[in-house]
């Protein structure tokens, strides 16, 4: 048997080049401690995902605005056609008047008759379709905003300024006037109210007279 040298231990073998250190057991990580490296990474993700939901929240809006602005102009543009639309057939319409005047006056005078009967009568017929719509007839009172008196007089039959004589109609597309009625007007007679005042005054002191006298005397 060997000897055993008093006072000294034995040591594991340790490969050459190593130190010590190597050769002693390293101790085990505790359990349930998480590494500093995996909490470094969380903040990182968290932060990431903040980033992504902030430039998520501001594509959304940008899309909201310009479906807004989108909307706003295919109503902009629908408005302006419409109002395009009106603009050219009241233009053209406006062009045919003279056209319908004379066929106006052809009818009052008894020459719509044949063939012009035929194409005049056409005529009015698309341009009622197109919208054109006549107005003005006497005895109306008159209204500055869709008449325009051309001539004037007095009249004892009237209680206020009336057109007595439709010198032009007047012709309108919706609720634009594309012409006013051109016509004759009369006023009240200067004086008249007064007259009939009077008249009345006297009339009721009358009638008040014969009550108190018990009426006319009967033969």
């Amino acid at each position: 048997m060997t000897e055993e040298t008093p006072g000294f231990e034995e040591k594991p073998d340790v490969p050459s080049g190593a130190t010590a250190d190597d050769a002693e057991p390293k101790a085990a990580p505790e359990e349930g401690a998480a590494p500093a490296g995996d909490a470094t990474a969380d903040a990182g993700l968290v932060a990431q995902l903040d980033q992504v939901r902030t430039a998520l929240n501001e594509r959304t809006a940008d899309l909201q605005r310009l479906q807004a602005e989108y909307q706003n102009y295919r109503r902009r543009v629908e408005r302006d056609r419409i109002a395009v639309k009106e603009i050219a057939i009241a233009n053209l319409l406006t062009e045919l008047l003279p056209v319908l005047d004379d066929i106006g006056r052809a009818r009052e005078h008894g020459e719509l008759v044949g063939g012009f009967k035929s194409v005049a009568e056409s005529t009015e017929t698309v341009a009622a379709k197109m919208g054109l719509q006549q107005f003005g007839k006497e005895g109306e009172p008159f209204d500055p905003t869709i008449h325009e008196a051309l001539m004037h007089s007095y009249a004892p039959d009237v209680t206020e300024t009336t057109c007595v004589a439709i010198l032009q109609p007047g012709y309108r597309i919706g609720e634009r006037t594309i012409r006013p009625a051109r016509v004759a007007v009369a006023e009240p007679q200067p004086g008249a109210q007064t007259v009939k005042a009077e008249d009345a005054e006297e009339n009721t002191a009358a009638s008040g007279d014969d009550k108190e006298n018990g009426g006319p005397d009967e033969g």
